[in-house]
């Protein structure tokens, strides 16, 4: 495998990732700014893309129409139209697609959905995703000049054309709502990925959601604060999952959060222990060693399972732990992460779907539990979710956002 081209619309971008290819001793790229360029060369064989999310869709659908196999970040979908047609298209044209879901790829959180599945923890009715990460305000940013270097148009794409400021720019896109969609759609499809993995469940028959945008007098669309609940009909089985998004100070909840668990937050994404600490290995993730310095984190993201015999937190990319019976004793757990984009190649290797740990059949399905999500939020009420028509019954209004308005030439097509 080599890495044939890179592309952006930023000069400066593409100059940092040349010099992070030299530097690895690999061969100069070809470069491009224009992705329709990159997808007519034939050589090519597999794509990467980590644009804003509004682009992801049409990218993807570009590659596959192009005979290309796709790692598409998450969200693979800007909105729930689009979830549908990127499935589509990776049937219509037989490619290898994974989204990038990467905690699907460690082999601890492989471990604890097998062992729930198996019945560690009861009968699982309820998940619970939480996104506490410290977002401070973006502030006010005026109209300004593009960048030297930068194609706007470009990278406006199918969203509507708006006056360059830096706050619609880089990362900061995640906070408007042509561009992206707020923390759930960027830090929480994540844990929301887990938790619907947990359950085992695809589609909510019932979706309701309440927030807002707290503290900040800024630019920002988006809630930095958001509650949202699901409700699922799986099989005559009903379950709930519960979702919690929160930009500032909060608590932490079970080993979620809590540092002071190895195999946890930094340490279970392959940072060093603290000092005290015995370095983090495969198997068991004891508790902090008797006399080692505390560990604090501002952040608490992961996911709590509950069943009738017992509950189990997700609380890295990497690992897991479980509490039993009333008295919570401790249960099996794991600390031990993969690598999701080796799991990709592999699979391209392999032309079988079934070797992807996201296929994006299951990434899809997760953005739209983040769309359902931020429709409720957008109209202020429950929706009512019927997945055979992929509509909110009832409700013009919600349906209206289901999809979005494209700026020619940037869109995804009805016939993939």
């Amino acid at each position: 495998m080599e890495i044939a081209a890179i592309c952006d619309i930023d000069d400066s971008h593409i100059a940092k990732g040349l010099a992070q290819i030299e530097k690895l001793g690999k061969p100069k790229p070809q470069t491009y700014k224009d992705i329709r360029k990159l997808l007519e060369d034939k050589t090519i064989d597999a794509i990467s893309i980590s644009s804003p999310n509004h682009w992801h869709t049409l990218m993807t659908v570009w590659a596959c129409q192009a005979g290309k196999d796709v790692y598409v970040e998450k969200p693979c979908s800007h909105n729930i139209f689009e979830a549908k047609q990127i499935v589509a298209a990776a049937r219509k044209y037989n490619r290898m697609v994974q989204q990038g879901s990467q905690i699907r790829s460690s082999v601890a959180v492989q471990e604890a959905v097998t062992k729930m599945r198996e019945g560690l923890i009861g009968d699982v009715y309820m998940a619970r995703g939480l996104c506490f990460k410290w977002r401070d305000t973006i502030g006010h940013a005026p109209p300004a000049p593009v960048p030297e270097g930068v194609d706007y148009d470009l990278w406006t794409g199918p969203s509507p054309m708006h006056q360059f400021t830096k706050n619609r720019f880089h990362y900061t896109w995640h906070w408007f709502w042509d561009t992206g969609n707020g923390d759930l759609g960027n830090q929480g499809i994540h844990e929301m990925d887990v938790a619907r993995w947990g359950l085992g469940v695809k589609y909510p028959v019932k979706v309701s959601a309440i927030g807002g945008h707290f503290m900040f007098d800024d630019d920002q669309e988006t809630p930095n604060t958001l509650n949202c609940a699901f409700e699922f009909n799986e099989n005559g089985k009903r379950k709930m999952l519960e979702f919690e998004v929160r930009h500032w100070m909060s608590n932490h909840e079970a080993t979620v959060g809590d540092r002071n668990y190895l195999g946890t937050a930094s340490a279970g994404r392959g940072a060093a222990a603290a000092p005290g600490e015995e370095p983090a290995a495969d198997g068991p993730a004891p508790a902090r060693r008797a006399g080692a310095a505390p560990r604090v984190s501002a952040d608490s993201i992961g996911n709590l399972f509950y069943g009738s015999k017992g509950y189990l937190s997700v609380d890295s990319y990497s690992s897991y732990h479980s509490w039993l019976g009333k008295e919570q004793a401790p249960g099996p757990a794991n600390n031990k992460g993969g690598d999701h984009f080796l799991n990709f190649i592999d699979a391209v290797k392999s032309r079988k779907r079934e070797d992807l740990h996201a296929e994006i059949e299951e990434g899809a399905a997760s953005t739209v539990l983040v769309h359902l999500a931020n429709i409720s939020y957008r109209v202020g009420r429950t929706l009512h979710f019927d997945s055979t028509t992929m509509t909110c019954t009832g409700d013009a209004e919600a349906n209206k956002l289901l999809t979005r308005a494209y700026r020619k030439p940037f869109v995804v097509p009805e016939k993939v």
